[in-house]
């Protein structure tokens, strides 16, 4: 099957040869019409000369565009698209090309359209309106964007600063476990500072990413706030138990020895109140009265 697949070709080959030969003329013009791909294909030589020449035919036209009462005249290639055409309206009209409508023989034309193939020639005229719908959503979308991007702005600037507390509290944790007393109005303070964050987080509007971020920062504020309550305690244990310990506890402890020592001198008279029988005396004197 090979054998003859390569003389099928073979024979191809010396046909076209031939045939180029016979197209050619006298001179050498007709064999260098014919080149073998590397495939083995036979195919027409390509001309560079001839894609040169292909390429100058494509002819640029004038198009009058009239967009209000004005006349714009734009010089473009007639194989080129009606969304180039807009981009170059862009500037005189200053209109964003997504926001132009243009109208060639009263039908609206796609930006994907081509001029020539929708009969543009030297010398057409079209109308450019402004595609209110598109610009309004658009403009919606700008404003949409910028409130998320400001919004990011805000969060990253909020998160750097709750960054800053979360590293005061680690501080102080330390400290304070390591039994080092701590003024209460520091606790106190970086507990109002996280509060302001938590506002601050609070007036932050905010969809998709953004708003999961924002929520995270909320739980991690709180997290925090609840730990320098419990730091507060702490604290607080720290300062009863040092200093004037001896002072404070003796005295304590004294007055409670005292209260239960005279419960229990009270406590049997008052059980047994109504059960004593007092003796009763009576002494020579009362005789005497």
């Amino acid at each position: 099957m090979l054998g003859v697949k390569s003389r099928s070709n073979l024979g191809t080959f010396s046909a076209a040869k031939g045939s180029a030969y016979n197209t050619g003329g006298g001179g050498g013009g007709g064999m260098a019409a014919w080149e073998i791909r590397p495939c083995g294909m036979l195919v027409q030589k390509r001309n560079s000369d001839h894609v040169n020449q292909s390429q100058a035919l494509v002819s640029t036209i004038k198009v009058k565009v009239k967009y209000g009462s004005t006349y714009h005249e734009v010089t473009i290639k007639s194989q080129a698209t009606f969304g180039e055409l807009k981009k170059m309206l862009a500037g005189p009209t200053g209109l964003n090309p997504l926001d132009q409508k243009l109208v060639y023989k009263d039908r609206e034309r796609d930006s994907k359209a081509y001029l020539d193939v929708a009969g543009v020639k030297d010398g057409s005229r079209m109308v450019l309106f402004i595609d209110v719908m598109n610009q309004e959503k658009r403009l919606l979308e700008n404003v949409k964007n910028a409130k998320m991007d400001n919004a990011k702005k805000q969060l990253a600037e909020i998160s750097s600063e709750i960054d800053k507390l979360v590293k005061q509290v680690g501080n102080l944790e330390i400290e304070i476990y390591n039994g080092k007393k701590v003024a209460e109005k520091v606790l106190l303070s970086l507990i109002e500072l996280l509060m302001s964050q938590l506002i601050n987080l609070d007036g932050i509007v905010a969809d998709g990413d953004v708003k999961s971020q924002r929520r995270m920062q909320v739980k991690r504020v709180q997290k925090y706030i609840e730990v320098l309550d419990m730091l507060k305690i702490q604290n607080s244990k720290i300062i009863i138990s040092k200093g004037n310990v001896g002072n404070v506890r003796a005295p304590l402890q004294q007055c409670v020895n005292k209260i239960s020592f005279e419960r229990k001198l009270v406590s049997p008279m008052e059980k047994n109140r109504d059960s004593m029988k007092w003796p009763i005396v009576a002494t020579s004197g009362w005789e005497k009265f």
